[in-house]
């Protein structure tokens, strides 16, 4: 699957097809469509699904490969590319095809999350609420395509003149108060950063990091923690291992949630771990790398 088409893809099917592999490539018309693609071929017999594209391209195609057999293999076409990163795959596409048939098949966990009236979503890498979901929300796609990465950077530069929300969290029966979540499988954070540094996409556990204050100037001295390695144990951060964890917040309070990079509703929402949920392909020796 992947969103588009072009030289790129035809790069890539071309090294599949020299490798030995029988592909047949189905490009994403829109949103919300690569799911349907997914289950389509998993029903016509595909035995695995590759899906060529950025973390949201590779969300919506994991959706429709969740709780089958099939595997899923991913190569990096987008923004961050975030779990490519996270797995150690070549950050050209198609040396990453070229590899293929060296990667191992793990059965994992997935998150799932669900907001307000919004249907529940599955997800391979992290989910965030309050202060990156309000970049993502607020993100136009232009500006996205245009700057790539660096657009989040100026949406997350953007919001330090304001104050945040703040939100409530329950997890084991513990209420915390933050203005931004992170529950991740991952080390990974945007492409560039290590907020969450103790899990692996092998795990069937959240690290969440949860960060307190409204003044986003704060942010600063939390942005340093996390350059430098010194999150945990600085004042106003919480990091913490669990499988669930609910969200509210206050009536005339806008708080949301994003997934993969990706919008996925507003306050209150609830986001769990779904054990056995997929098979991926991963790089070997993506475990013994893990710091």
């Amino acid at each position: 699957m992947k969103a588009g088409g072009g030289r790129l893809v035809g790069q890539v099917l071309e090294t599949l097809k020299t490798g030995g592999h029988g592909v047949t490539a189905k490009p994403t018309p829109g949103p919300r469509t690569a799911a349907r693609l997914a289950r389509e071929s998993i029903d016509a017999g595909a035995d695995l699904i590759l899906a060529l594209g950025g973390d949201g391209t590779i969300n919506e195609v994991a959706e429709g490969v969740i709780g089958s057999a099939t595997p899923l293999a991913i190569l990096p076409g987008g923004t961050a590319n975030v779990l490519c990163r996270e797995l150690g795959i070549a950050t050209s596409a198609q040396k990453a095809a070229a590899s293929i048939g060296d990667y191992r098949a793990e059965r994992i966990a997935v998150g799932a999350a669900c907001c307000s009236a919004a249907p529940q979503r599955h997800f391979l890498a992290m989910a965030g609420v309050g202060l990156d979901a309000h970049i993502v929300y607020r993100m136009s796609a232009e500006l996205k395509k245009k700057w790539g990465k660096l657009a989040y950077w100026i949406g997350g530069f953007s919001q330090l003149v304001r104050e945040l929300e703040e939100f409530d969290v329950e997890i084991d029966g513990q209420d915390y108060r933050c203005s931004f979540a992170l529950l991740s499988k991952v080390r990974n954070y945007g492409g560039d950063l290590r907020i969450a540094r103790s899990v692996s996409i092998l795990d069937d556990t959240f690290e969440v990091v949860l960060f307190a204050g409204k003044r986003t100037t704060t942010y600063l001295k939390y942005l340093t923690g996390v350059a430098v390695n010194q999150l945990d144990g600085m004042s106003g951060v919480t990091i913490l291992r669990a499988h669930r964890a609910r969200f509210s917040a206050a009536e005339d309070e806008r708080v949301y949630m994003q997934i993969d990079g990706e919008y996925a509703g507003r306050l209150p929402g609830q986001v769990e771990i779904v054990a056995d949920a997929l098979t991926m392909l991963i790089p070997e020796g993506y475990g013994e790398r893990r710091e």
